[in-house]
């Protein structure tokens, strides 16, 4: 997951029983190195690649909201090309130093400081936006991903890779720990919570989120695809906005 927005997919945190909880650039900031090296976990470039490729074309600007460390920044300038440009978009500081730091071999990649919400970029230099693990923390997730297709216009492309649970049988049984992860992963969340997370579905909200993202880009664009990896958690979906 990365850092965008403070209303991230979680229950029960901190902040709903009175008390202050961190906000999610507080919180990815506080464990980036974590973050960093479960981003880039061996494998895991196998379905960064496969998003790049969806979205991507040689000479295009690409936009990744919520980039975090920098884990697609290479991918997607591989895809670009010299000709191309490669923007990440990200709040949390700790995470931006390491994907600078990705990013600084290339010199048509940039990385900025900035709400996916709100991106600081303009529709007229947007050709396709990338969201990796990022829209289960949106509020509104299916408003921003519009607001996503205005921003690339017609025939720009968008593609979406998120966690959830599974309806792979080969994978149904782990869904109890995927609920744990998504309470560990989840800012705010405690003990407690991990602990109870299989029972709770803590993960409800977080699959709730992504699949109204979805069902945005679905009602915005044509050429859609729809892939998934590791036993279904994981779902990319990609599409040309009409």
């Amino acid at each position: 997951m990365s850092s965008e927005d403070e209303g991230g997919p979680h229950v029960g945190t901190d902040e709903e029983k009175g008390r202050p909880g961190p906000s999610v650039p507080e919180f990815y900031g506080r464990w980036a190195g974590l973050y960093d090296a479960i981003a880039t976990v061996p494998g895991v470039a196998r379905w960064r690649r496969v998003a790049a490729d969806r979205v991507a074309r040689p000479g295009d600007t690409v936009v990744e909201m919520g980039c975090g460390s920098g884990a697609n920044l290479p991918h997607l300038r591989e895809r670009v090309g010299p000709e191309g440009r490669v923007i990440g978009v990200d709040l949390t500081g700790p995470l931006l130093e390491r994907a600078r730091r990705r990013a600084a071999p290339y010199a048509n990649v940039a990385v900025v400081r900035g709400d996916a919400t709100r991106p600081p970029v303009t529709a007229d230099e947007v050709d396709a936006v990338l969201a990796t693990f990022v829209c289960g923390m949106f509020e509104d997730p299916a408003a921003v991903v519009d607001g996503w297709g205005d921003l690339v216009g017609p025939g720009g492309r968008i593609a979406l890779m998120d966690m959830t649970a599974t309806d792979d049988t080969r994978g149904r049984a782990l869904n109890p720990l995927f609920s744990a992860f998504a309470a560990a992963s989840a800012p705010g969340a405690g003990p407690l919570e991990v602990l109870r997370a299989p029972a709770s579905r803590f993960d409800s909200r977080l699959t709730r989120r992504v699949a109204a993202s979805r069902e945005s880009l679905v009602a915005r664009a044509t050429e859609r695809r729809y892939e998934t990896f590791a036993l279904g958690f994981v779902g990319l979906l990609s599409g040309r906005i009409e």
